[in-house]
């Protein structure tokens, strides 16, 4: 019986991201991203359910993928395609035929580059699938972590109110920037550490507790603008502290 455990917990990640789907879809921004936290904290709990009760399984790291491929693919997908359509970009208008076509939708054409971030995600999640190195790190940027930078998004929106901000974020050319970025970095052949510890002792573990210490006092400061700040900070620290080894995403 406790085998099946991990796999319900992941079925409820699955559950979160298709509920965050629905309220991405209604560019209810602020409910999506409670889903998506909560489908990744299920992501998380999954995994260490299967280590505490020794039952990893090849069909438990399928339907992670599977679930994770929703909650942290599609629906980052959805709100980069909210947060580019808000920005009303009307460059892609060349012609009358084409732009009387496209004015019968309620967006812009250019709102799907956003998907750019759903493909990229699957993609990598193809390859972790058939990844058989992956022991201590991550190779490139975990979607979770990704979708957590996507979100933040509209969440400092809603949140910082500030107009410089809400000027760089609803910039189209801001979001097709870190829409590319984004698929970059989910794919790259760089090693970031994972926060995942064999021990609590503070040996061994210094870059795990002092990255954990600075996203806390990040977060505290800076609220929902420390995210990219924090995400920033990772990939950096992994860079400098050169970590060695692979993990799952």
């Amino acid at each position: 019986m406790k085998r099946h455990i991990p796999n319900f917990i992941t079925l409820l990640n699955l559950l979160s991201g298709c509920i965050a789907v629905v309220f991405a879809v209604l560019n209810k921004l602020e409910i999506a991203a409670f889903f998506v936290f909560l489908g990744i904290f299920f992501d998380f709990l999954d995994g260490l359910a299967a280590r505490l009760l020794k039952v990893q399984s090849e069909i438990g790291v399928q339907l992670d993928s599977l679930a994770d491929m929703v909650t942290s693919g599609v629906v980052p997908g959805i709100v980069m395609f909210q947060l580019l359509n808000m920005a009303e970009t009307g460059g892609w208008q060349t012609n009358e035929t084409i732009a009387n076509y496209w004015s019968t939708l309620d967006f812009s054409p250019i709102s799907l580059v956003g998907f750019v971030i759903t493909l990229a995600s699957a993609y990598r999640l193809a390859k972790f699938n058939i990844d058989e190195n992956q022991v201590s790190s991550f190779i490139g940027l975990p979607t979770p972590a990704n979708t957590l930078l996507i979100l933040s998004l509209p969440l400092i929106l809603l949140y910082h109110n500030n107009d410089v901000l809400n000027g760089i974020i609803l910039n189209e050319w801001f979001l097709i920037a870190l829409t590319l970025l984004s698929a970059f970095l989910l794919n790259a052949n760089i090693e970031l550490f994972a926060l995942k510890f064999k021990s609590w002792q503070f040996k061994g573990n210094e870059v795990r507790y002092l990255f954990l210490i600075g996203s806390f006092v990040l977060l505290l400061t800076l609220k929902f603008l420390a995210v990219p700040v924090i995400i920033i900070l990772y990939v950096l620290t992994s860079l400098l502290s050169k970590t060695g080894g692979r993990l799952e995403i």
